[in-house]
C-alpha cells in the first residue's frame, strides 16, 4: 500500500488497529490525537495487567499504533480544524471511530470529509453500526462484540451457573474487528481504482462478533432454537467422536483433538497411542461400533494421555496423521516455534532503542513477513507534517500559542 494515505481520527484499538495493518502493508498513516490529553488509551498506562508498560514500550498502544506519525490537534479550535482538512484533502481514507454525535459536532463527519475531499473513502468503525436506534451508542469489545454478539454466552459451559467467561485477551474483539475494517478499507480503495467510485465503509463490533459466530446463529435461526451449546466443563470427546475434544496429560496440561473423521484416523491414533489393539477392539470397530461407544472410547483415550506428560505426547503425536493442537497461553504462544518460523512474531525498536517484540498482522503477501515500526509518542511528528503542508516556523509557533496544536 505505499503510497496509500490514510487519516485517522480514532482511539483505544477498534478501528486504530485497521491503521495499524495498513501501515504494516506500507501505508502513510497520520493519527490525529487530541492536543493535550493524546488518545484516551495512552491514559491506561501501568492500569492492570493490559496496561503494563517497560519504558516507552506500552502494548497496549504499540498493538493498534505501530508504524503511524502522530499530530496533537485540538479540532474544536477552527484553526486546528483547517489543518485536519489540509490532511484531509490529501488523504485517501478518512479512519474514524467517533460518535456520530462527536464527528458532527466537531465537523469531521461525511458531508465535512467530503466537502473538502469527494474522493476520499469516508471510514466508520462502530459499536453496533450506522444504522437502527443505538446507531448513536458508543460500545467495547467487552459489550458489543463479545458478550451482544453470543460468544461469552456460546464459550460458558452449562454447570457454569454464576457468571459468563470473559474474553481471553485484552482488545480480543477489538483486534479482530480492526483486522475486518483493513480489508473493508482495502475492497474500497480496489474498487475507486477499478471505478473511480469511493465509499463509505462501515464495520461494527456487534457485525463482526455476530460474523464470528454465524454458523451458531444460523443453525437456531433454521431451527428456531438455540442448537449449538457448549459442553461441560469436564466432558472429553463429543458424543459420537472420541478422537475430538480436549484431554489432560499428567502434568496438567492438555491436547486438544480435533480428527473430525474418526474411521480414517482411529487406527493411526491409537497406534501412537501406544494401544493398537484398540484398533480391532470390537467394541471401537468398525467405526459405526465407534461411534456407538463414544463415551467408553473417550474414557480409554482420558485414562492413557493421563498416564504421560505433555511433552511425550508433543513428541509422540509429531508423526500424527491426524489433527491435534496444544492447548497453549499467551506465553507459550508468544515463543512456539512454528508462529516464529513464519515471522508471525516481529521485532520493534521502541522510542528508547531497546528490541521488543509484537504480534504481527496474519496476512502476508510473497512469502515476506511483515516488517514493523514502533508506535508514535503522543503528538511526535506534529510539526514534522506541519512543515509537510507547507507551515513555516512562525506560523507552527504560533498554532502552539493558540491551542490549535501541540
Amino acid at each position: 500500500m505505499e503510497g496509500v494515505r490514510v487519516l485517522e481520527v480514532a482511539q483505544f484499538t477498534f478501528t486504530p488497529a485497521a491503521g495499524a495493518v495498513l501501515a504494516d502493508w506500507g501505508a502513510e498513516v497520520v493519527k490525529v490525537e487530541h492536543a493535550e490529553t493524546g488518545d484516551a488509551q495512552r491514559g491506561f498506562k501501568n492500569i492492570g495487567p493490559a496496561g503494563m508498560a517497560r519504558g516507552s514500550f506500552h502494548p497496549i498502544m504499540e498493538h493498534p499504533n505501530r508504524g503511524k506519525r502522530s499530530i496533537g490537534l485540538a479540532l474544536e479550535h477552527p484553526e486546528a480544524l483547517e489543518v485536519l482538512y489540509e490532511l484531509a484533502r490529501k488523504a485517501d481514507v478518512f479512519l474514524t471511530n467517533f460518535l456520530p454525535d462527536a464527528r458532527r459536532r466537531l465537523k469531521i463527519d461525511l458531508d465535512h470529509i467530503r466537502a473538502v475531499n469527494p474522493e476520499i473513502i469516508y471510514v466508520r468503525g462502530s459499536a453496533f453500526g450506522a444504522k437502527g436506534p443505538e446507531a448513536e451508542k458508543g460500545g467495547y469489545d467487552s459489550s458489543a462484540f463479545w458478550s451482544r454478539a453470543g460468544s461469552a454466552v456460546g464459550v460458558t459451559p452449562p454447570d457454569i451457573t454464576e457468571t459468563v467467561l470473559g474474553m481471553p485477551a485484552p482488545a480480543y474483539g477489538d483486534s479482530i474487528g480492526g483486522m475486518t475494517i483493513a480489508g473493508g478499507i482495502s475492497a474500497a480503495l480496489f474498487a475507486r481504482e477499478r471505478t473511480g467510485e469511493t465509499s463509505v465503509v462501515d464495520v461494527s463490533l456487534l457485525s463482526t462478533g455476530a460474523w464470528a459466530n454465524a454458523l451458531a446463529v444460523d443453525l437456531a435461526l433454521m431451527e428456531g432454537e438455540v442448537v449449538w451449546k457448549q459442553t461441560p466443563v469436564s466432558q472429553m470427546g463429543t458424543s459420537f467422536n472420541p478422537i475430538v475434544g480436549n484431554y489432560k496429560t499428567s502434568d496438567g496440561k492438555f491436547v486438544q483433538l480435533a480428527m473430525l473423521q474418526p474411521g480414517r484416523y482411529w487406527s493411526d491414533f491409537v497406534t501412537h497411542l501406544d494401544r493398537p489393539d484398540l484398533a480391532t477392539d470390537e467394541r471401537f470397530w468398525p467405526v459405526e461400533q465407534l461411534i456407538a461407544n463414544a463415551a467408553a472410547a473417550s474414557e480409554v483415550v482420558a485414562a492413557e494421555i493421563a498416564k504421560r506428560p505433555f511433552a511425550h505426547w508433543a513428541k509422540r503425536f509429531a508423526t500424527l496423521e491426524g489433527q491435534w493442537a496444544a492447548a497453549q497461553d499467551s506465553f507459550d504462544l508468544g515463543h512456539d516455534p512454528q508462529l516464529r518460523a513464519n515471522g508471525y512474531i516481529a521485532e520493534v525498536i521502541d522510542a528508547d532503542g531497546v528490541p521488543r517484540e509484537l504480534v504481527a498482522n496474519p496476512v502476508q503477501f510473497d512469502e515476506t513477513a511483515a516488517v514493523l515500526l514502533r508506535a508514535p509518542q503522543f503528538a511526535e511528528h506534529t510539526d514534522e507534517i506541519l512543515r509537510e503542508l507547507g507551515h513555516g516556523d512562525d506560523r507552527i509557533i504560533e498554532l502552539k500559542i493558540t491551542g490549535a496544536v501541540t
